[in-house]
């Protein structure tokens, strides 16, 4: 029986090139099992015809499925689904039952139910998605990852490609990093003293695993970045939050038996404050008094677009207290999942153990793939074009907060890619979210990233890392015009507040 060409078509969606794209829609059609064995496929001209592309294309890509052994081919009959292709599954899944384990009693430990807030999936389809941490297309280069992934893919990078490092990295990014990336931030370290990690946050928790016990303390800034506060909150650790001043967290206000300090100096989250030198050197003088150690967040420290950003805590540090901590994830995109920890060669080495035993190591393709992004420049040339595009949309951001009234809480001096904003003490943010949705329009609610049980529910924060600047100002427009709204209903329920 031959298959009716009408039955075959592109995704509009698909990814790939229309070769790949052929072969995965027979391929999915064989394996769900709507092509049979020994049916026969369109030809290679009504095929081409039918889905309007060229003859050689379909041709090309039933010469691969042939060679996959999914069709064969019988002379000038044409092609057919093959009699050893692949078999879709022929039994009806049981229905079960109820579980009859007591979860609640089962689990012994709960990491759910945290602070870490969901950003809707199709973000990239609303209007105006003030949404932090998100890759721009327009502003990434696809085109030079692309060919940095297909040379990782080369036959010279088999063994960094398919090799187990067991707990090692891949030894160009490892140099990279060393050479150029924490030169820049004024740290010099060996390669002992350097982790790849799955991002930030794993470094993080990799941090928090090795350095804190039941028995010891941590002091993290308040408000924070709210995924390292439920990290912590895991370990079972104690948990002391400093609330942070214009110029970040204040040491003085640092408890004396605290054994661990988080903070993100150059570039508070979400504040984006930064602090100044003269401070940075009082943290670390608190720090040598309480012999504690600090783990230094940089994140963001590449999006410093208006002046150069300011040497790193870590290479202020002569006692090899400070643990740092940066990523890719914001200088290139969130889904690379790259990151890396700088410290001690001691404590490296308690964190390389963990994460073997967890994840072995960082994809080695992966790694491989950044190391040659990076390397051949390309990152720079991303990090230049993504400093200009900000600059001119965070110009455009100010001017329309200013014309609708809006209140800045914090803004970075640096530069950075978002504002941390303040509604009247009457407006819950959350429900300006949630209402602002409606309208097309993602704003983050502030209230996550504070601790405690009476937190601050008038915060928010808005990127502009995400949206063109030509639909800053209609944004914030109706940011503002909402905020009226929510303001009026407070005035008529409560009579007046500030």
């Amino acid at each position: 029986m031959a298959l009716p060409v009408e039955t075959f078509f592109l995704h509009p969606d698909a990814q790939g090139t229309l070769q790949s794209q052929i072969q995965q829609m027979i391929a999915q059609g064989i394996l769900s099992g709507r092509f049979q064995r020994g049916e026969k496929l369109p030809s290679t001209r009504k095929l081409a015809l039918h889905l309007g592309v060229s003859r050689i294309t379909v041709t090309i890509a039933y010469t691969e499925l042939l060679a996959n052994d999914y069709l064969t081919s019988k002379g000038r009959s044409g092609y057919y689904v093959s009699d050893n292709a692949p078999v879709p599954p022929a039994f009806t899944p049981s229905q079960v039952g109820p579980d009859a384990v007591d979860w609640t009693r089962a689990i012994g430990q709960r990491f759910s139910g945290g602070d870490m807030p969901r950003k809707p999936a199709d973000w990239g389809g609303y209007r105006y998605p003030f949404i932090y941490g998100q890759a721009d297309p327009e502003l990434f280069d696809h085109a030079n990852w692309r060919l940095c992934a297909l040379k990782a893919l080369g036959q010279k990078d088999f063994t960094a490609l398919t090799t187990d490092y067991y707990d090692q990295d891949d030894p160009q990014l490892i140099e990279f990093i060393a050479r150029h990336t924490l030169s820049r931030r004024g740290i010099t370290a060996r390669p002992e003293q350097i982790l790849i990690t799955l991002g930030a946050q794993n470094a993080l928790w990799l941090t928090t695993q090795v350095l804190l016990t039941q028995r010891r303390r941590a002091a993290l800034e308040d408000p924070c970045y709210h995924a390292l506060r439920d990290i912590l909150s895991q370990s079972r650790c104690h948990v002391t939050p400093v609330r942070v001043d214009a110029d970040g967290m204040p040491p003085d206000a640092i408890p004396p038996n605290t054994d661990v300090i988080f903070t993100t100096p150059s570039h508070q989250c979400p504040t984006t404050n930064t602090m100044p030198m003269h401070r940075r050197h009082e943290l670390l003088e608190r720090a040598a008094e309480m012999d504690a150690l600090i783990v230094e967040d940089d994140y963001e420290f590449e999006m410093s677009f208006l002046k150069s950003p300011s040497p790193a805590l870590k290479s202020l540090d002569t006692d090899g207290r400070v643990i740092y901590v940066g990523s890719f994830s914001k200088s290139l995109f969130p889904g690379l999942r790259l990151g890396y920890l700088v410290g001690s060669e001691p404590f490296i080495r308690e964190a390389r153990a963990l994460r073997a035993s967890v994840l072995r190591h960082p994809p080695g393709h992966v790694q491989r793939t950044a190391a040659y992004f990076l390397s051949l420049g390309h990152h720079d040339a991303l990090i230049r074009r993504m400093g200009s595009a900000l600059h001119d949309r965070r110009e455009v951001m100010s001017a329309a907060i200013a014309a609708h009234g809006l209140q800045i809480a914090g803004q970075g001096a640096y530069g950075g890619s978002s504002f941390w904003m303040r509604a009247a003490d009457g407006v819950d943010t959350q429900e300006l979210a949630r209402r602002l949705q409606a309208r097309g329009v993602l704003i983050e609610p502030g209230h996550a990233f504070f601790s405690g049980p009476s937190r601050s529910r008038n915060y928010y924060r808005l990127a502009y890392s995400s949206i063109p600047a030509g639909r800053i100002a209609d944004g914030v427009a109706l940011i503002a015009e909402e905020m009226r709204a929510l303001s009026d209903l407070g005035l008529n329920a409560v009579g007046n507040w500030p």
